[in-house]
C-alpha cells in the first residue's frame, strides 16, 4: 500500500511523521549547514573530509531528530557529533605525525599589508591543521567557534583543566611553527 502524495499548503496537515521530520531537517540544514561545514572543516585536514565529516553527524542528527527534545541546541548536538565522529576516525589512523628537531626564532608581527595579513592567515589555517587532531578541535571549538573552556569540554567530554592545558600546549606549537613567522 502506497502513500498518497499530498500537494499544496494541505502537505504538512496530512504528510507521515516522517516527512514532517524531514523537512524540518532539511530547513535546519539549510539555515545552518554552512557554518556546520565550517566548523567541520576546521577538525579535517581538507574539503573533502569535512563534507563527509558533516555529512555523517547529520546522518546521526537525522535518525535522532524526534529524540531531541530541545531544537535550539541543535548546533551543539550536531558538533558533538562531529567532533564525536572525528575522534573515532582519529582512533582508526596510522600515526603519521613526527617531532621536529630545532624551534625556530620568532620576528616581529607583520605589518598592515593585506596580502601580507592573508598570508599569514593561510599560514595560520595550515599550522592549525598540523596540530595533532585532539588538540586542534580544541583549539577549533575554544578560538574559533567562540566557546568558553567549560563549553568546549562539555562537548569533548574532558575536564576544563585538559581543555587548558591542550589549547595550551597547542599554542605553544602554533607560535613556534616556522610557517607563521611574520613577512620582512
Amino acid at each position: 500500500m502506497t502513500t498518497p502524495v499530498c500537494t499544496g499548503a494541505s502537505r504538512a496537515l496530512t504528510a507521515p511523521a516522517g516527512h514532517r521530520r524531514y523537512a524540518s531537517f532539511s530547513s535546519y540544514v539549510r539555515a545552518r549547514g554552512p557554518v556546520l561545514l565550517r566548523t567541520a572543516r576546521s577538525l579535517t585536514a581538507n574539503a573533502s573530509d569535512a563534507e563527509d565529516l558533516l555529512q555523517t553527524a547529520l546522518t546521526k542528527t537525522y535518525v535522532a531528530w524526534e529524540r531531541i527534545e530541545d531544537h535550539r541546541a541543535l548546533d551543539g548536538y550536531v558538533r558533538r557529533a562531529l567532533v564525536n565522529t572525528r575522534t573515532s576516525q582519529w582512533r582508526k589512523r596510522k600515526v603519521d605525525e613526527y617531532a621536529c628537531g630545532e624551534v625556530p626564532e620568532k620576528e616581529a608581527a607583520p605589518g598592515p599589508d593585506p596580502a601580507e595579513r592573508q598570508s599569514l592567515h593561510d599560514a595560520m589555517w595550515r599550522a592549525v591543521l598540523r596540530l595533532p587532531d585532539r588538540q586542534r578541535a580544541m583549539v577549533v571549538l575554544r578560538y574559533y567557534e567562540d566557546l568558553s573552556e567549560a563549553q568546549t569540554a562539555e562537548v569533548l567530554g574532558v575536564s576544563v583543566g585538559t581543555v587548558k592545558s591542550a589549547v595550551s600546549r597547542a599554542l605553544g606549537k602554533l607560535r613556534e611553527d616556522p610557517e607563521l613567522r611574520p613577512v620582512p
